[in-house]
């Protein structure tokens, strides 16, 4: 099989910058942006830009606030754990250690999820996410950092892990979320507010992009961007973007690794997701794993060593402690395949629609759109 892999589009935009460039412009040192007094970034969890492209009429207050270009690059693998730890770090998965949904823990048959393991696989969120949050290196300079999120994210592993040092406002209420976040901004001069909406992600992975479901999420999502652009004063920047796309996956297109499979030989465990595999091999099989899956799944996914993957930078630099929990070998779907671990018993996560992580450009181009004094 050829290395080719999907080039990232000239002169992209990366999200590992997003964060970082609206803090500069508080000060205003942004090579992004214009100077603001404060900022929001309003994440669109799996609002990739294709899938907003395709639904723009559903979505009008976005749409006019953007165009193509107005995008921005998600990380590989194109998954949340991994992207949003980019986006609030400001480093690669290579850097900052979350290579995905889940991973091994090197030196065992550990393989957690990278967004709720942390309370149930001892992960230490001050050591297995290995960058400095930079909500917290703005908050130790005297400056207001917050979160505004779902209640159910209080606390957890994963905020620790990657938005210490902020103050937490919950709501389970999306317009809630979007007058608080306009509210903080506006009291606090020199601030920087994170506003998460895991609302359209969720109904994607459920139903589809494509579904009903979807589309009317979609549409309270376009309405609250634009409640937010009319609440902010004049000197709140905004960003709105996301950490990913999403493809849907019928389940004919599902690939099921069944008990004998072939391409399980030599398989020790596997991490990942559907659309992502980590392959974690018997010593010394890495290599025949890598022939097998090339072989046979050369016209549906993009399968790659662990040399070869970091050899063409998908993770951007490795850190030699991150080395050892990336696969031996790399499974990223193509088209609109999945590969699902079939011998485990809880069939679940079969019933998926929506799916991204791997390298297309529908999952991992999202919007980078601006408002208010970032506009």
């Amino acid at each position: 099989m050829s290395l080719s892999l999907p080039a990232d589009p000239p002169r992209s935009r990366s999200l590992t910058g997003v964060v970082e460039q609206s803090i500069a412009a508080l000060s205003g040192a942004s090579d992004w942006f214009g100077p603001a007094r404060s900022a929001i970034i309003f994440l669109v969890d799996g609002l990739g830009a294709h899938n907003l492209a395709a639904r723009r009429g559903h979505a009008r207050f976005l749409g006019s606030v953007g165009g193509r270009r107005d995008v921005a690059r998600t990380v590989f693998p194109s998954t949340t754990a991994a992207a949003l730890t980019s986006l609030l770090t400001g480093t690669d998965p290579g850097a900052h250690g979350i290579v995905g949904y889940r991973a091994r823990v090197p030196g065992t048959d550990t393989v957690p999820n990278q967004l709720h393991g942390w309370e149930t696989d001892g992960l230490d969120p001050h050591t297995w996410q290995r960058r400095t949050p930079l909500f917290e290196t703005h908050a130790a300079g005297g400056r207001p950092a917050f979160v505004v999120s779902k209640p159910s994210y209080t606390g957890t592993g994963f905020t620790e892990a990657t938005l210490r040092g902020a103050q937490f406002f919950p709501s389970d209420d999306l317009d809630e979320r979007v007058a608080r976040a306009a509210d903080l901004a506006a009291r606090h001069p020199g601030s920087i507010t994170y506003l998460y909406a895991p609302e359209l992600d969720t109904a994607g992975h459920r139903d589809g992009w494509e579904s009903d479901r979807w589309t009317d999420t979609l549409e309270q999502v376009d309405a609250a961007a634009r409640r937010l652009a009319d609440a902010i004063d004049r000197g709140t920047g905004v960003l709105i973007t996301a950490d990913h796309g999403m493809v849907d996956v019928p389940a004919h297109k599902h690939v099921l690794l069944r008990a004998g499979s072939p391409l399980l030989e030599g398989v020790a465990l596997i991490g990942g997701e559907p659309r992502m595999l980590h392959l974690y091999t018997d010593d010394g099989r890495a290599d025949a794993v890598a022939v097998r899956w090339k072989e046979d799944e050369a016209a549906r996914a993009w399968v790659l060593t662990r040399d070869e993957a970091i050899a063409a930078g998908l993770f951007g630099a490795v850190d030699d402690d991150v080395h050892a929990r990336i696969g031996d070998v790399l499974v990223a779907a193509r088209g609109r395949f999945a590969y699902y671990d079939d011998r485990e018993a809880d069939k679940r996560p079969q019933r998926m629609v929506g799916q991204h992580g791997s390298l297309t450009d529908e999952e991992r181009t999202v919007p980078l759109l601006r408002l208010g004094a970032f506009a």
